[in-house]
């Protein structure tokens, strides 16, 4: 009997408390990578359009990379059109081609992290709790918000470098850049930058899933701001100090507000679970139950009552055992 297929039968089964085998992890991530990749080719047929075209009231992406070069003073650049114009070099058949295709890969990029950032979550999101769900919007918002921003840094520390590195020997020589040489290093900028401020958000994620918990952060505050700035100098690709400093400061900022949100996060789960905890009446999961009491004999509540502590015998020795008198009264009463 042939067995018809089902789609469904490919996707990766989510148990209920979270856990996946290997296997099933390895189709989710393909499932969540083949999504990313078809957002980012349909946003990049829009990044080929745009290169040469204006959309949304703005310049074409090809004009708006090539900003920085073009601001600089006519002395600092060579003049390679006849009419003066602002542009660069090609020396290759397919350097214009290559370059337009590279332009538009890295706009699609820049406009499909929505997706690319909600595939991210939406992969670690079986490994959070119900509540901790509920973040994916914030997630995708705040991701996308802070891809841009870091890529909008960079291409304005990339101004300012080329306003020290390129007007520095202006006196004796002109400057003349490649075209592909110039897009990449523009480009490589604004990723760098767009990629260093997504680093809250890994923070966050990995306190969320409980990897990296607000002690260990705290423990390692010091070391993890010195490691932004010495980040900041290694993938710099201008070397001027400024963009180091800049960039630099900016991760240090980033870090210490994704260090305070995790202490707040987990003093707020804190309170949350004491008091439900005192309003249900019930133990924590991880605190030990009271061991049980043992039976007392009759009359050591009346003891315990008045003050007095009954006979008692050490262990591994017999109990002394007294007789009492019972008043005659009191045993006809119970007769």
């Amino acid at each position: 009997m042939k067995i018809p297929f089902d789609p469904r039968r490919r996707r990766a089964v989510v148990n209920p408390d979270g856990t996946m085998s290997i296997v099933d992890h390895l189709y989710e991530l393909r499932t969540r990578i083949l999504w990313s990749l078809l957002a980012i080719v349909l946003a990049a047929v829009i990044g080929f359009f745009w290169y040469n075209h204006s959309m949304l009231g703005l310049r074409p992406s090809g004009e708006l990379l090539r900003g920085p070069y073009c601001e600089l003073p006519e002395s600092a650049r060579a003049e390679i059109t006849r009419t003066g114009e602002c542009r660069l070099l090609a020396t290759g058949v397919f350097d214009q081609f290559n370059l337009r295709v590279k332009v538009a890969f890295a706009t699609g990029v820049l406009l499909a992290c929505p997706v690319w950032l909600y595939q991210v979550w939406s992969f670690i999101v079986p490994a959070l709790h119900r509540k901790e769900k509920r973040y994916t919007l914030a997630f995708v918002t705040m991701g996308g918000v802070l891809f841009l921003s870091g890529a909008i840094l960079g291409y304005f520390m990339i101004a300012n470098a080329f306003r020290f590195l390129l007007t520095v020997g202006n006196e004796t020589q002109v400057t003349a850049l490649q075209g592909a040489d110039y897009f990449s290093f523009v480009l490589s900028v604004m990723a760098i930058f767009g990629v260093s401020f997504e680093l809250p958000l890994f923070i966050i994620a990995l306190n969320l899933v409980g990897v990296l918990p607000y002690a260990k952060l705290k423990k390692w505050r010091r070391g993890l701001l010195m490691s932004m700035f010495i980040v900041a100098a290694f993938i710099s690709q201008s070397g001027d100090p400024l963009t180091m400093l800049v960039l630099g400061l900016a991760l240090a900022v980033l870090l210490e507000l994704s260090i305070q949100f995790c202490r707040i996060r987990e003093k707020i789960k804190r309170r949350n679970a004491a008091g439900s905890d005192v309003f249900d009446g019930e133990l924590d999961d991880e605190a030990a139950s009271p061991t049980p009491s043992a039976p007392q004999p009759i009359g050591a509540s009346a003891g315990a009552s008045s003050g007095t502590v009954g006979n008692t015998a050490p262990i591994g020795q017999p109990e002394k055992v007294t007789r009492t008198s019972i008043p005659r009264s009191g045993f006809d009463d119970v007769l």
